[in-house]
């Protein structure tokens, strides 16, 4: 069993629902939706490109997918969770737009977001106590000869090595694409995605995801409000 701190919007947040309807699946809750046309592309070719990322789920990682460590518990870990999401303050992504990252489409900020990258960094820290340590075979299916020196450097210290100034926030959408279908599978995901990109994405919220076993998708275990709102929600 693994578990994840991802950022996704909350359950009934529009790019929440339209995402989850092109990944054909569900995070919350695992619920599972035949894959619909868009643009040129067939649904059958829409469940292919999007197959990679249906199984992690609509998600931005922030804590990478780890074990627990020896000493920690879920019941801790969703505690802690909770814990920090209630001391986070909410901000907003001005806009999120739609881009290649080593071959794979996702949404990543439109510009630089300083206040983004120290969310992300604060998420690292905080849960690393929970983190078991990797096994050679984990350290091996990061492919670490691929890696840079920094890249590997916080493969060993923190389990990933896209944390810090490696980050790089985005919300997978596909896996890789041929270049010769990358014109087809845009024009698709922007059919999908309508105008919903239009407005700032919140990031109010936390959530917990678990892979309960190798393999398996990811789901939501448990989502957390930040700030404020958690005492709203709770209330």
């Amino acid at each position: 069993m693994r578990y994840a701190v991802y950022f996704t919007p909350e359950h009934d947040d529009p790019l929440c629902r339209i995402a989850a309807g092109w990944l054909g699946r569900d995070a919350f809750g695992g619920h599972v939706t035949p894959a619909k046309a868009f643009g040129e592309l067939s649904a059958a070719e829409v469940a292919f490109h999007a197959a990679a990322a249906r199984r992690y789920g609509f998600h931005a990682t922030l804590k990478a997918p780890f074990r627990l460590a020896d000493a920690a518990s879920e019941a801790s870990l969703i505690e802690a969770v909770a814990t920090f999401a209630s001391e986070a303050t909410p901000f907003a992504i001005p806009r999120l737009k739609l881009a290649q990252i080593d071959g794979f489409f996702a949404l990543i900020p439109a510009e630089p977001l300083p206040e983004l990258d120290r969310f992300a960094g604060d998420v690292v820290r905080a849960f690393e106590p929970f983190r078991a340590p990797l096994s050679d075979a984990e350290i091996a299916r990061r492919n670490p000869e691929a890696l840079s020196p920094q890249e590997y450097r916080h493969l060993s210290l923190w389990g990933y090595p896209y944390v810090f100034d490696t980050f790089r926030f985005h919300m997978t959408l596909t896996g890789r694409v041929a270049a010769e279908e990358v014109a087809r599978v845009r024009t698709a995901i922007e059919q999908c995605l309508g105008n919903v990109l239009d407005k700032p994405v919140p990031v109010d919220g936390l959530a917990l995801f678990v892979e309960p076993t190798s393999g398996a998708p990811f789901e939501v275990r448990s989502y957390h409000a930040l700030g404020k709102q958690a005492e709203r929600k709770t209330a």
